[in-house]
């Protein structure tokens, strides 16, 4: 869990700031912060959960695509319905997911590497 909940901080400050970046709006930029990384930290939890348990031995770039996928569907339903706007739903279902993709393929390489640490009892 600790993990996801690193994740879902990061995810949370990208998201607020490319929605208020696109919007302007405070309100709207923080509705978008706080249910578009909600739903994907519970899609990302599920993902991680299945990935381990269906395709464990894929590597990393695999998973994170697989993620990618997800998350691009979400940021777009969610900013679109916040917004009203297919304009914002798109431009934000292209930038935010792909800055947190790139997040979440660091994320995963230093959960990893903690991982390997852990296992040499350093």
């Amino acid at each position: 869990m600790k993990k996801t909940i690193s994740f879902a901080f990061l995810h949370f400050s990208v998201a607020f700031t490319v929605a208020y970046l696109l919007t302007g709006e405070l309100l709207t930029a923080s509705l978008i912060a706080l249910i578009e990384p909600a739903v994907n930290t519970v899609a990302f939890y599920f993902h991680d959960l299945g990935w381990h348990k269906l395709k464990p031995d894929h590597s990393l770039q695999a998973k994170t695509s697989s993620f990618a996928l997800v998350h691009f569907s979400v940021a777009f339903a969610v900013a679109y319905l916040l917004s009203g706007e297919l304009l914002t739903g798109g431009v934000m279902a292209l930038i935010e997911p792909a800055i947190n993709t790139v997040v979440f393929f660091f994320h995963e390489r230093l959960w990893r590497s903690r991982q390997t640490l852990a296992l040499a009892g350093v």
